[in-house]
């Protein structure tokens, strides 16, 4: 089975992020996640993936099955806590996600002050972004004067070389993030990054900047600030709104979609930001048992595919059969597929693309 992909809700006190973590999962926010100390909150919930209701419609299975995410609501970011590095639990919680949710603030409460007297989104987001990059500076020179002093000793030339690998890319980083530039941000490839991805370093990670502009829609107000990094983005919410939007029955819900001119929910903006990010995408199995929505790397194979359903359709892997989710709906039905000569038969380095549907043939 896939794992399940995980994304952080950071912020700085006051932010709102526990606002965004009750938009993206429908739950009713513990209040106590928005202040300075550390405190947690997680919550697995549904991708949202229209084309999963019309396969469901058309096969009429006994079980749909959507791609899962989990959010983990997490406080305890603060200014100034960088420099040291972040603290054992707090830094592993944060570092353990596939991608951050970076919330800022972009309207005013005279209820809840601002902690630094103003609403400035663009100096937020710069804030946080220091202490991540401070926190990953101080792994990285610790893990450097570890290797300095391994190689003064003698070891074997295999190991050797490995270290010396490691601390080439560590010193590229290094350099990088004492001119305060995010690992991300560097060219280096997922091969030269390999060494050093135990590390889970934070500027690493793909970031979604989720400005929060409070009852007024995004785009009428003040532009949202630019953040020109890589593997990043920028979305707009309307976070109270969003927020009791997620908390409806799904009747009521597109009623007050429709009232408030919200065409799409924040959990399926931000969710196809996070999979765009990430190079991410999704396929299908169905039948009369099951409709189900599986994630996968752009890229993978119909062999990895059938690996992700089951260890044993990859290690038996035939053949898969495949047809485009578009053409299966044009044609209405497998029949009508195969009929039409859109039902065809692909090998184990086809690459699966977006929407697919996948039936494995396999032998164990």
């Amino acid at each position: 089975m896939a794992e399940v992909m995980q994304f952080g809700v950071i912020g700085l006190p006051m932010s709102s992020k526990t606002t965004l973590f009750g938009a993206l999962t429908g739950a009713v926010p513990d209040a106590a996640g928005g202040g300075t100390r550390f405190t947690i909150q997680r919550a697995i919930v549904d991708v949202p993936d229209p084309r999963v209701d019309v396969l469901a419609a058309m096969f009429k299975p006994r079980k749909v099955t959507r791609a899962r995410v989990a959010f983990a609501d997490i406080g305890g970011l603060q200014k100034g806590m960088g420099e040291g590095g972040l603290s054992g639990e707090l830094l592993n919680t944060v570092a353990l996600n596939d991608a951050l949710l970076h919330v800022v603030r972009a309207f005013d409460d005279p209820d809840v002050p601002h902690l630094e007297g103003s609403v400035d989104p663009a100096r937020d987001i710069a804030m946080l972004d220091n202490e991540l990059l401070l926190s990953d500076l101080v792994i990285v020179e610790k893990r450097l004067e570890k290797i300095r002093d391994t190689l003064r000793r003698p070891i074997r030339p295999v190991e050797r070389e490995a270290h010396e690998a490691e601390q080439a890319v560590l010193e590229t980083v290094h350099a990088g993030l004492q001119d305060a530039i995010p690992a991300r941000d560097l060219d280096l490839d997922e091969a030269t990054l390999l060494p050093i991805r135990g590390f889970q370093l934070l500027t690493l990670k793909p970031v979604v900047i989720v400005v929060n502009t409070g009852d007024t829609p995004p785009g009428t107000g003040a532009a949202l600030p630019a953040y020109d990094h890589r593997k990043s983005a920028v979305v707009g919410i309307r976070g109270r709104i969003e927020m009791e939007i997620a908390q409806l029955d799904p009747d009521d819900r597109a009623l007050f979609m429709a009232e408030y001119g919200v065409g799409e929910t924040s959990a399926a903006r931000i969710l196809a930001t996070c999979y765009r990010l990430l190079g991410l995408h999704s396929f299908f199995t169905v039948g009369e048992d099951e409709v189900r929505a599986w994630t996968i790397p752009i890229g993978a194979t119909a062999l990895e595919a059938a690996g992700t359903i089951h260890t044993d359709l990859a290690r038996g892997f035939i053949r898969a059969e495949v047809v485009s989710y578009d053409d299966l709906v044009a044609l209405g039905g497998m029949n009508a597929a195969r009929q039409a000569g859109k039902h065809r038969m692909e090998g184990r380095n086809y690459v699966v693309a977006d929407g697919d549907i996948l039936h494995v043939r396999f032998n164990v």
